[in-house]
């Protein structure tokens, strides 16, 4: 179970990923805001909680693995991977510029860190499930972890890599589903409607578990738990707020992709720094 200093410090951790995630966004520059900000939480405590890996030597064998299979959220991955010191943080400002190794979608021959190219959605666990089975083969103890998004699951490569990894019993590999509940042109549910969700990864044979995605005891249990089930691959339901710390941005799914004019990138970076600095 987190300790409460370690629980305060990946607070701190996840709001400073926040207010890193505008700075890669500021105008005039396009980028996702919604499900970057909606996933912060969860990669602060894969990346400072979770996961075994060495920013000094990211290609580490005995590292774990993280898959940010909805590539468009990269954004948040590379505020975690700036604040664990994978590369300066200052590259973060020359995020989606002409020669910078920080673009729109992740890039594992150029970002340090990056373990896969991901963006055209739906992938990511395919390319999970071929890192565990491997490492099953090689007789490592490294795990795989996978994130998606709820609207990434209307792709069907999810389910066909689902199924596979159940038949494999790929009990090393961790799916975490960001389930904030908006695609890029409005809810999930009017769209391609997932219906019951745990039931479903159930009845694929994964063992299931939910958690609040923007509540650092809340994820770090679920993924503490995770931990003592074998025999099968284990999954995560997170519910979180797309948009989340972003007044404007919160359930709005016109923030998915999109440029902020300068008075809402000024609104956005009071409250993330409110967040950030207070008590201080």
């Amino acid at each position: 179970m987190i300790d409460p200093e370690k629980k305060q410090s990946i607070e701190k951790k996840a709001a400073q990923m926040r207010r890193d995630i505008l700075e890669m966004l500021a105008p005039p520059k396009i980028g996702h805001l919604g499900g970057s900000a909606s996933c912060a939480e969860i990669l602060a405590v894969l990346y400072f909680y979770k996961l075994r890996h060495d920013p000094l030597n990211p290609s580490w064998p005995g590292r774990d693995y993280f898959i940010m299979s909805k590539g468009h959220s990269c954004l948040a991955q590379y505020a975690a991977l700036a604040e664990a010191g994978y590369f300066p943080r200052e590259d973060i400002y020359r995020c989606k510029e002409l020669g910078c190794h920080l673009q729109g979608h992740p890039d594992m021959r150029k970002t340090p860190g990056i373990e896969a190219n991901t963006g055209s959605l739906g992938q990511g666990l395919s390319v999970g499930l071929g890192i565990a089975l491997s490492a099953k083969l090689d007789n490592s103890d490294s795990k795989v972890y996978v994130l998606l998004g709820d609207g990434e699951l209307a792709e069907g490569q999810v389910w066909e890599a689902a199924m596979a990894a159940s038949a494999y019993k790929a009990d090393n590999m961790v799916a975490i589903i960001d389930r904030n509940r908006l695609q890029a042109t409005g809810p999930i549910k009017e769209r391609m409607d997932m219906g019951m969700l745990r039931e479903k990864w159930e009845s694929f044979g994964w063992f299931v578990l939910e958690a609040d995605g923007h509540d650092v005891t809340s994820l770090a249990s679920a993924l503490d738990e995770a931990d003592t089930v074998f025999g099968g691959p284990k999954a995560i339901i997170a519910n979180t707020v797309k948009g989340r710390g972003v007044p404007f941005a919160e359930n709005n799914a016109a923030y998915h992709n999109s440029a902020l004019t300068k008075d809402e990138y000024s609104i956005a970076c009071s409250a993330a720094d409110e967040v950030l600095y207070r008590g201080e």
